[in-house]
């Protein structure tokens, strides 16, 4: 996957097939980070050389894989932009592409590698849909095209906006055509669109001699094309991370190169966002502020991390920050969340532990105040303190936990009440605006403390069940859920907490015996009778197991740093850990996306990813791990001891 920091995106099959309605060589964010459009979708790429062809590009059609250009194939690798390496006996060919940061661009780079000339031919296939849905041939896309020396100017319909498609060399032929009926796999074992077709106008030739290149690039704005292609590139290269170049090879440096791919500007606001995953999310406010964490504050980008808070602090509406922002950037903002609001002030705790930056603390401590007395007063969706001073939130067919699947209008994880980790957010929540108003030097008004003692005299005795554990949601006098669920590990991991050291001990193996795997928390105990082992089917199957058994790898992070807090940070519990990640670690180099941690795993054996193939908060955990508790310098010493292993003495043996 190459990505531009707008939304925009270029992504499909290593083997060059699209395999979901999301996959595009340029899928353009027309209004970052929303609006995502298919404008170009792949490219067919043939070989000639001796008079015969070699098709190196592959399609799924219903009853036949053609071309299929995946026995071609020699090399691929994602570092440091996606790389292809394609060979027979006697030719070899290069392909790389590339993304322009900030641009709705995609570059692809031939290079002949080979030892003779041979002749390239590339068929750009268009479409021009939301990348939600699938495209198909109808009238009104006809493809009009103005044909220059060195570029096209298309619109793909009526009315819209342009698509331009440059080359450095060669000679274009106009040849137009469907390509009809082509299968996304990955779509169709979702239940979503699994056929499509794209549109052809013509193909480029050109004869690459040996260590030549060329340069085909996709646009939609003009002025690309007027700068010269070649000069973007070379402003592009300038851009490195200097800081990411100092790090040593290793699952941690790939992991935050990943993790830059998810930083997105958000026009709305004029300032910086978080993709919560790649294909299908937009920036989520409970997603932005869990990921921030790790891929922003933990990684010391301060300017990055106050534009994104100053995103959603712009967008406090009623108390409360946004859900999502919408995929149509005509679409109302979305403010159904209990624990969203929350998080920002987490993550503002993290921000000022890590920059002790005043002056922003001193701009934002009043919306903090007021959205405390905003849920105080009582906010949307039946949102209230109780007498206990527990949070309460909840109606009927509304989802406003984390646990937010919903199908026809059936929320299948019914959380009305008071849920645990939501608690134990509200009790952060007051707790961190006590420790603002200490830095700030101001009185905090009696109310808030009045809260916070009401709420760590109550809480171990209303959520406290039998085994010793949490309830998962409680109605305080009238009903407790005794379900098993990861949600109370919050409890352990968060910066202020209100249970002793025997319980956090308690709770914490009853996660590690029921709900733990080397790729994430179960989402349910394995031996309730709600319990779905898989992750698959349409999306009523789905989402009917969302939440009901299946592992999410960005709880690893709350899990092991209540394991670091009960345990300790020794050295060996710091290589039990790294062996622990070991599983994950292999699954982002080789498993559903390459670079990638995906967003769930099944609940039952583990191994294939599901869901998104990039999730941003999965990314984030691992390298808030590593930072928070110096696991790059653990993963440093264990590769070195692979490279130099000790020779053991007599007595050692």
């Amino acid at each position: 996957m190459a990505t531009n920091g707008l939304g925009g995106y270029a992504s499909g099959a290593v083997n060059g097939a699209n395999t979901r309605q999301y996959h595009g060589l340029l899928v353009a964010a027309l209004e970052p980070p929303t609006d995502r459009t298919v404008v170009v979708a792949k490219i067919e790429e043939r070989v000639l050389i001796d008079g015969h062809y070699h098709n190196i590009s592959t399609n799924q059609y219903p009853k036949v894989v053609f071309p299929d250009g995946g026995k071609y194939l020699k090399n691929f690798d994602v570092d440091p932009s996606p790389t292809w390496r394609f060979a027979d006996s006697d030719w070899e060919l290069g392909k790389t592409v590339q993304m322009i940061s900030g641009s709705n661009t995609t570059v692809l780079t031939y290079t002949n590698s080979g030892k003779r000339a041979l002749v390239l031919e590339l068929h750009p296939l268009y479409a021009y849909n939301d990348f939600h849905t699938t495209f198909h041939e109808a009238s009104c896309y006809n493809f009009f095209t103005e044909f220059n020396n060195n570029h096209l100017r298309t619109y793909p319909k009526y009315g819209s906006n342009p698509v331009f498609t440059g080359w450095t060399a060669g000679h274009y032929f106009e040849a137009r055509c469907w390509f009809k009926n082509i299968i996304l796999s990955k779509g169709k074992a979702r239940g979503l669109g699994s056929v499509c077709d794209y549109y052809r106008i013509g193909y480029l030739v050109h004869e690459l001699q040996p260590g030549e290149e060329l340069t085909l690039y996709f646009t939609i704005e003009e002025e690309i094309v007027g700068k010269g292609i070649k000069e973007i590139l070379s402003l592009e290269g300038k851009k490195n991370d200097l800081d990411k170049d100092k790090l040593p090879s290793g699952f941690f440096k790939d992991l935050m190169i990943s993790g830059d791919q998810f930083m997105v500007q958000r026009k709305s606001t004029n300032s910086m966002s978080i993709i919560a995953g790649y294909h299908w999310f937009t920036d989520w406010g409970r997603d932005t502020m869990i990921a921030m964490r790790g891929l922003t504050i933990a990684t010391g980008k301060k300017e990055l991390s106050k534009s994104i808070l100053n995103t959603f602090f712009k967008s406090v509406d009623q108390g409360m920050i946004p859900d999502r922002f919408p995929d149509n950037s005509k679409d109302p903002v979305h403010y159904n969340t209990m624990d969203a609001t929350l998080w920002l002030f987490v993550a503002s705790y993290d921000y000022q532990k890590k920059f002790e930056d005043i002056a922003f603390l001193k701009d934002h401590i009043e919306i903090l105040k007021n959205i405390l007395d905003q849920h105080i007063a009582g906010a949307r969706y039946n949102i209230h303190i109780t007498q206990e001073g527990f949070i309460y939130g909840g109606e009927c067919k509304v989802q406003l936990t984390w646990m937010d699947a919903i199908v026809g209008g059936k929320v299948i994880t019914p959380r009305i009440g008071c849920p645990v980790e939501v608690n134990a957010l509200w009790y952060n929540a007051l707790k961190i605006y006590e420790n603002f108003c200490e830095i700030l030097e101001v009185k905090i008004e009696s109310p808030y403390l009045e809260l916070i003692a009401k709420f760590e005299s109550n809480f171990t005795k209303f959520f406290t069940n039998p085994q010793g554990t949490l309830f998962d949601v409680i109605i305080p006098g009238i009903s407790q859920d005794d379900t098993l669920r990861p949600n109370q590990i919050y409890c352990l991991s968060l910066p202020f907490g209100v249970l002793d050291n025997e319980q956090q001990k308690t709770i914490f193996e009853a996660v590690e015996n029921k709900l733990y795997t080397p790729y994430g928390l179960r989402t349910l105990d394995p031996d309730s009778p709600e319990y779905k082992p898989n992750y698959e089917g349409n999306q009523w199957s789905r989402d009917h197991a969302y939440h009901q058994g299946t592992v999410w790898p960005f709880l690893l992070h709350e899990y092991f740093q209540a394991y670091f807090k009960i345990y300790g940070t020794s050295q060996d519990n710091k290589k039990k850990v790294m062996l622990e990640l070991e599983p994950l670690r292999e699954h982002f180099y080789k498993d559903n996306g390459i670079h990638c941690i995906s967003e769930i795993f099944n609940g039952s054996d583990p191994q294939e990813g599901k869901g998104c193939i990039h999730q941003a908060w999965s990314v984030a955990a691992i390298i808030k791990l590593y930072i928070d508790f110096g696991l790059d310098k653990i993963e440093q010493e264990i590769s070195s001891e692979k490279e130099h292993p000790k020779v053991k003495t007599k007595n050692e043996i």
